[in-house]
Formats: C-alpha cells, sequence, structure tokens
C-alpha cells in the first residue's frame, strides 16, 4: 500500500534495541498533515491527495494559493504536497494525519531531500578524482588532468567531469527502517542517515524495492 508524509530533519542520535545493540538513527518531526484537496479516478483520472505541512502567514502567499486553502476551509500551509494513495477514500478534505497513521515500526521506506550545499568545489571532492604526484616540482596536485581526445576528434565530449557548483541535489535514499513512531510527538526515527542539513524537509514514502 503507497504511503507518504512530510517532515523535518532534527538530526542524529542513537538507541538501543533489545539485545542491546546501538542503533544509528535519525529523527524526523513528521507532520501532521491537512488535507486540502482530494483528487479521484472519476473527476481526475487518478487517485491521490493534496496535503498541507507546516502553519504559515497568509500575507505570505498568493491569491491562488490562499483560494485553494479558503476552498478547503483549513489554515493557510507553507509545503504543498500530492500523493497518489490506494486508500484515498478514507481520506476527507480538512482531515489531519498523523505519522502514526501511515508508518508503523518495521516498514521499509525511501526518504528524499535536498542534500547540504558545498559551494564550488575541485573535481577531487567533487568527484573523488584521484590526485598528482606530490614530488618536488610537479605543479600538477588536485588538477582536472587533460581534458582533450587527442587530435581526432579534437573536442571535448560532453559529460566531462569538471569543477563546479556541488549539492543541493535531490536525493534518495531506499529501503530504510522505522524504528521508533510517536504519534503524540509527531517524531519519525530512521534507521541511519538521510539526505539534508537540520531543518531540512523531507518527503518520506513506502520502498519501492524491497530487499531481503
Amino acid at each position: 500500500m503507497k504511503k507518504g508524509m512530510l517532515g523535518r530533519k532534527v538530526g542524529m542520535t542513537q538507541v538501543f534495541d533489545e539485545k542491546g545493540f546501538v542503533i544509528p538513527v535519525t529523527v524526523v518531526k513528521a507532520g501532521p498533515l491537512t488535507v486540502v484537496q482530494k483528487k479521484t479516478l472519476d473527476t481526475d483520472g487518478y487517485n491521490s491527495i493534496k496535503v498541507g505541512f507546516e502553519d504559515a502567514k497568509e500575507r505570505r502567499l498568493n491569491k491562488p494559493d490562499k483560494g485553494q486553502f479558503a476552498k478547503a476551509n483549513v489554515s493557510v500551509k507553507r509545503q504543498l504536497k500530492e500523493f497518489r494513495l490506494d486508500d484515498t477514500d478514507k481520506y476527507e478534505v480538512g482531515q489531519e494525519i498523523k505519522v502514526g497513521d501511515m508508518f508503523k515500526v518495521g516498514d521499509k521506506i525511501d526518504v528524499s531531500g535536498i542534500s547540504k550545499g558545498k559551494g564550488y568545489q575541485g573535481v577531487t571532492k567533487r568527484y573523488g578524482l584521484g590526485r598528482g604526484r606530490m614530488t618536488h616540482g610537479s605543479k600538477y596536485h588536485r588538477g582536472v588532468g587533460a581534458l582533450g581526445a587527442g587530435t581526432s576528434p579534437g573536442k571535448i565530449f560532453k559529460g566531462r567531469k569538471l569543477p563546479g557548483h556541488m549539492g543541493v541535489d535531490k536525493v534518495t535514499v531506499q529501503n530504510l527502517d522505522v524504528v521508533i513512531v510517536d504519534s503524540e510527538k509527531n517524531l519519525l526515527a530512521i534507521k541511519g542517515a538521510i539526505p539534508g542539513p537540520k531543518g531540512g524537509l523531507v518527503v518520506i514514502k513506502n520502498s519501492v524495492k524491497l530487499t531481503k
């Protein structure tokens, strides 16, 4: 069954399982979400719900955004996201969805977020390329190396690994385990690391490909 949730990355810590083993986890403040719009197969050609996350100031929204919140009779939200779910019939406009309604301990999930920005970086850090000799007089250590392909074809092919902006990319980490679900505090503890800085927005979905 398809599931979805929005959240903010709080940070990393560790917990102990029943056998005393340490589990590194990332804590996410997930939800609550408010259903803003409901799409059905008859009206839109597919089933989905549009949800809002985090309250926002009304003066920061434009008229079209204000209109859809007014139509749904819900308070304005900062984030909007559409999830294609299989069981849209059990959701109604204005309904609040908590993290415990979507996920439980032991679920396999995929987490997407925007990676940390690294600024302008060279090929050694950006792509992990090897360095040149460090001997005296080399004058070549962390450069990009030869760019061309000789006289023939005498040009630089597209896709060459070069220095440039690093980070701020959409990254998805798959097949993570849900360790703790706290619906009262809207917290979700996920085994391992997830993309993005502290406070970064993340999208949590059920895993698309399960590993044995």
